[in-house]
């Protein structure tokens, strides 16, 4: 019998432990955050006491431990059961900042920085985890999108080593209640290479007050528009300096598998729905799903769904086994973004009216998911890596 690295006792018992927390904690109370526009941080501290917010993060730093396989069976018990691309996305922000902040105290205990390991972890990392603070990723531009390379924030050093940022960014998810900001910035001359990322504090002065962002979905997932002017950012807060390209690029990986998994979980969850629906509702005397187009359609779900699914497990366990899987991650997250769009559409369409209302989730999956092809790197941004990636 072939070993299944996702049916494993401890990642059964995760998966009722994410049931469990999403159906207590959660899917009573979307529909409120949705109109709120944020998730509560009493959220992030329940999420914390479970443990959860602390999967894939090692021990050392106090987090859960584990790999990208159980982030993945996170992501596939929440949408399972009642939760959001949104509450994904608001509530582990951390999962795409953080890690940098991680790799910097590791660099740093490497090198004998030992106190200064220590203070990113007790000052930064470990409130995250214990989900005291909230940190967000800022690396999009107004006039720069996914061109990372090019961006503009700048760092200035001073005489005493601190420095001072000076930008903006855009799309910047929980960067309304972030207590930190993981910023790309440059510090040295054009393209990657003078590229590093500085912790901003968002009571600094110079730091403006964040302007909310209206959106189509992940409502309530808040996403904001950030300003610098001279923000004051000490010696020890600039990471990855001159590296900041690199570390990027390194996490987009995990991040990009991470995007792939919500979206086949989201498909899932509206195939799901529609399905009980196709059995529930009657038209003109028959249940819906004894209709053959419709039943061929909820095939023709499954189908997409299943193939997404079982590439995107694939490539996550390739990449926590330590395999280089950057060309496969733009793979799957393509795949799954594309079965997922299929889905949701025809879930919606398969509701027929009520599948157009606000009180039915497949309306919310459907305006949820379209930005899964454009968050983590643009679909045509990644096709134009793929083709580089593949030497063409």
């Amino acid at each position: 019998m072939t070993f299944d690295p996702y049916q494993t006792d401890e990642r059964r018992a995760l998966r009722h432990l994410v049931a469990d927390f999403t159906q207590r904690d959660v899917a009573p109370h979307l529909a409120r955050w949705e109109e709120e526009g944020q998730l509560p941080r009493s959220l992030h501290r329940a999420a914390a006491q479970g443990g959860l917010l602390g999967i894939g993060f090692p021990a050392d730093v106090g987090g859960s431990g584990g790999d990208l396989i159980d982030v993945v069976v996170m992501t596939e018990a929440l949408l399972e059961n009642g939760a959001s691309g949104g509450v994904i996305s608001g509530l582990f922000s951390h999962g795409i900042a953080l890690p940098h902040v991680v790799d910097e105290a590791t660099r740093r205990r490497e090198r004998g920085d030992t106190a200064g390991a220590d203070y990113l972890i007790d000052a930064i990392i470990g409130p995250v985890l214990r989900g005291e603070h909230i940190i967000a990723l800022g690396v999009t531009e107004p006039d720069g999108g996914s061109d990372v390379a090019h961006l503009r924030t700048r760092a200035t050093q001073q005489d005493d080593g601190s420095w001072c940022v000076t930008g903006s960014k855009t799309y910047i998810t929980s960067g309304v209640r972030a207590d930190t900001v993981v910023a790309a910035v440059r510090t040295g001359a054009e393209g990657a290479a003078g590229i590093s990322l500085a912790l901003l504090d968002p009571t600094a002065p110079g730091y403006a007050t964040p302007r909310p962002l209206a959106k189509m979905g992940w409502l309530c997932s808040d996403t904001a528009e950030l300003s610098f002017d001279n923000v004051p950012v000490g010696a020890d807060h600039l990471i990855a300096p001159g590296e900041g390209f690199a570390s990027l690029a390194r996490h987009f990986v995990s991040e990009r598998i991470s995007i792939a998994a919500t979206a086949y979980s989201t498909a899932q969850r509206a195939l799901d729905l529609t399905v009980q629906w196709a059995r529930d509702r009657a038209t003109f005397g028959r249940p819906l799903i004894t209709r053959q187009v419709v039943r061929h359609t909820l095939v023709e779900m499954q189908r997409q769904t299943a193939v997404a699914r079982t590439y995107t497990r694939d490539i996550a366990a390739r990449h926590a086994a330590g395999e280089p899987v950057t060309l496969e991650a733009v793979y799957a997250k393509k795949t799954a973004v594309d079965a997922c769009m299929y889905v949701v559409d025809q879930a919606v369409q398969l509701h027929g009216g009520m599948g157009y209302m606000r009180e039915s989730e497949v309306e919310r999956h459907y305006r949820d998911a379209r930005v899964l092809g454009i968050g983590g790197g643009a679909t045509e941004v990644m096709t134009d890596l793929s083709a580089r990636l593949m030497g063409l």
